[in-house]
């Protein structure tokens, strides 16, 4: 398979830029039929980005004979359903972040595309950023020594949109599995598992400080990496100000980044050592480019189902979600 034959349900805005063109500008890749409910929608979109095929129902997209994977670029509450469907017909599936509503359903859809020998991806493309295989290169040389501990905070203001009471997905439950903790932390509790190892233990607290929307607007967390590091997490969205920090204390050393801003990444030693590698123009070329090399049997993605569904298992445990 030279070239992976991609269609996409939904054409919000992750797909407009983050994702969308990576998946037909990627060398290996093609972008070959969107699906969005709305005809309208998905006619605009497929003219600006030159697309041929539209559809507005998820079945026709999945049954088109010209399409190799799918990618679900959804809110999480359809995940588990089209995943499934995708499976049905034999195809690999790529699905956004988190992977699913609750840790049942992520175990479900690994297992039925296990199970089928199909390749099931999520969306955790930090894994892929040149920025965080620097960190990761860090780690593995032993710059810092023994990882003793990490911290992270995500705090931000709430939005007019969280101020106004109005509809907003990332903030209910039902379709998102939590709030903006379920949306951000995900993408920094699955990245510091690839950077230290799993996390084994974890337990949590949650609360509605400022009562805006149905969902937790704040959450404290604390766990322990299978290799010894201890962590701790502090997400407030209904803060002062912005702030996104993260810091790996070694017994040697120390480094520092951030998960979403493009502060410098740090290595704190004897001196420091600041770099600032910028992301890519569409932030999942790197992803799209590892799950095609996956696809084709090149090399392995770090950002595969089974991996995910350990992110989903640590957000259970904090959040307490049920299974249903």
């Amino acid at each position: 398979m030279n070239v992976v034959r991609w269609g996409m349900i939904g054409c919000g805005s992750v797909a407009e830029r983050k994702s969308g063109p990576a998946f037909y500008k990627a060398p290996g890749s093609a972008l070959v039929a969107v699906m969005g409910r709305r005809r309208e929608a998905v006619q605009d979109y497929t003219a600006r980005h030159g697309i041929e095929r539209i559809y507005t129902d998820v079945e026709s997209l999945i049954a088109d004979p010209e399409v190799d994977a799918v990618y679900i670029a959804t809110p999480p509450d359809s995940h588990h359903a089209y995943s499934l469907l995708v499976a049905a017909a034999g195809k690999h599936c790529c699905v956004e972040k988190p992977m699913a509503l609750n840790a049942r359903q992520s175990q479900e859809m690994q297992q039925v595309f296990a199970n089928a020998g199909l390749h099931l991806f999520v969306s955790y493309y930090r894994r892929s950023l040149p920025r965080f295989q620097q960190v990761r290169e860090w780690l593995q040389e032993g710059r810092i020594g023994e990882v003793r501990h990490l911290t992270w905070t995500l705090t931000k203001a709430p939005s007019p949109t969280d101020q106004s009471g109005s509809a907003n997905w990332r903030t209910d439950p039902k379709v998102a599995g939590g709030g903006y903790f379920a949306d951000l932390a995900s993408h920094g509790l699955d990245l510091f598992q690839y950077l230290l190892g799993d996390i084994v233990e974890v337990a949590g607290f949650t609360a509605r400080q400022a009562g805006l929307y149905a969902a937790e607007d704040a959450v404290s967390a604390s766990w322990r990496f299978a290799g010894g590091a201890l962590g701790m997490g502090c997400w407030n969205f209904v803060a002062d100000r912005r702030e996104d920090r993260v810091e790996l204390i070694g017994s040697q050393g120390r480094i520092s980044f951030s998960v979403f801003d493009e502060h410098p990444v740090q290595l704190h030693t004897h001196e420091t050592l600041s770099l600032h590698i910028d992301h890519p123009e569409h932030i999942q070329w790197h992803h799209v480019l590892g799950m095609n090399a996956h696809i084709r049997g090149d090399s392995l993605h770090p950002a595969t189902a089974d991996q995910a569904l350990k992110t989903d298992w640590v957000m259970d445990q904090i959040l307490q979600r049920g299974s249903d």
